[in-house]
């Protein structure tokens, strides 16, 4: 059935996957972790939220079955004939509270297709209508649309990108919708019924409304499409109308437009800007702090790598004379390591300590049960815990 799938979903599903992994793994690599923390807390709260949704499901819902509304249920078998689904997700019907649609869900591997009750209302004397709708959710559960997305959401968010994605999505969905369909002018007034409501549909010439979709070459209406994850209602009309007709290409400036703004699904490219500018400071918040205590550990343990010779020639010394030396000149060793970092001795105690550009590191000396000279290393300065070597925390 690869002809229900809309060419570019695809390409663009595979696109967002190899972003969105990678734009997760940079993320990872960047704050140290702390992205998978992060990632961990969405969730948990998206088991909390989606197992709110279903409970609500099954505690308001009616399930369909061959008792229960037993002619809805047989359009969603029959539905599910077409379409080769084998297992088929539960469905229910749901108060709508004035709202025409249906929407498809899964939770810990079960699948949920739900009507609301206002969309079957409005098709009751039109089973085309009423198959479409449930072929267009069955079409995102078995194109496995809903898996996957926590991988692709870093890519979802650029501008074009992820609004293209979901508009592919959705055609796919309205194909499949149109084959549980007995006629393609039925699926289509299904889908006028978005736009001229729960009666009005019945009246609308299909000629006239497939007509509007030559409005959306202009550039405003070209910029809103790209900015939205479903395409123009006209235009799903007539892709169901006629899938082979080709539709009215976009105007070109506004992709250059359009760049600007971030995808941010039915919440709009306004508030895609905004969290897009949120995100980007929770980051930086977060790993630009972790770059820093980074490059201090990196200078702080080179200093500690470089500065052993010293501690080995100190250690030589009072081992072979039981005195400390007067001087760092005195036990051969000079004021500088290669890095850069200064060398200083305090000749009563023979502590040792070494000044980098990022802070400094004291070496203080031990003698264990068997004579030999050990050092505990500690930091100079308020350096955090973080920032240190290993050894010296």
């Amino acid at each position: 059935m690869n002809e229900l799938v809309y060419p570019r979903e695809r390409s663009l599903g595979a696109i967002t996957l190899i972003i969105g992994v990678l734009l997760w793994l940079a993320l990872i690599l960047g704050t140290f972790g702390t992205a998978l923390i992060v990632l961990a807390v969405g969730f948990v709260f998206y088991l909390f939220a989606q197992s709110a949704l279903i409970a609500h499901l099954k505690g308001n819902g009616v399930e369909l079955s061959a008792a229960q509304f037993p002619d809805l249920h047989a359009h969603f078998v029959e539905c599910c004939e077409r379409l080769q689904i084998r297992s088929r997700p539960q469905a229910y019907v749901l108060n709508g509270n004035g709202a025409l649609n249906a929407f498809a869900t899964q939770f810990l591997g079960a699948q949920y297709v739900v009507l609301l009750s206002d969309i079957v209302d409005a098709m009751k004397d039109h089973p085309d209508g009423l198959r479409f709708y449930l072929g267009h959710e069955l079409g995102h559960l078995k194109q496995k649309h809903l898996i996957g997305q926590l991988f692709r959401w870093p890519a979802l968010w650029l501008p074009l990108l992820g609004a293209a994605y979901s508009r592919a999505r959705e055609s796919t969905s309205d194909r499949h919708g149109a084959a549980c369909s007995d006629s393609r002018e039925g699926a289509a007034k299904a889908l006028v019924a978005l736009a001229a409501g729960p009666d009005r549909w019945r009246q609308i010439d299909l000629a006239a409304y497939r007509a509007q979709v030559e409005h959306s070459s202009g550039f405003w209406m070209s910029l809103h499409e790209l900015l939205s994850g479903y395409p123009w209602t006209t235009k799903r009309a007539a892709r169901v109308l006629y899938p082979d007709r080709k539709l009215p290409s976009r105007n070109a400036f506004s992709y250059l437009v359009a760049l600007i703004f971030p995808y941010a699904g039915r919440l709009g490219s306004g508030f895609g800007l905004l969290v897009l500018v949120y995100f980007l400071g929770v980051v930086a918040a977060i790993g630009l702090p972790a770059y820093h205590d980074y490059k201090i550990r990196v200078a702080l343990t080179s200093a500690l790598v470089q500065s052993k010779g010293a501690r080995e020639s100190l250690a030589g010394f009072y081992q072979t004379k039981r005195a400390v030396p007067p001087s760092l000149e005195a036990a051969g060793i000079p004021d500088r390591l290669p890095d850069g970092s200064s060398l200083a001795l305090d000749s009563n105690k023979m502590i040792l300590t070494v000044s980098t550009a990022k802070g400094a590191l004291i070496f203080t000396p031990a003698q264990d049960a068997q004579g030999q000279i050990t050092w505990e290393c500690s930091a100079a300065e308020d350096l955090k815990k973080g920032q240190l070597p290993p050894a010296c925390r």
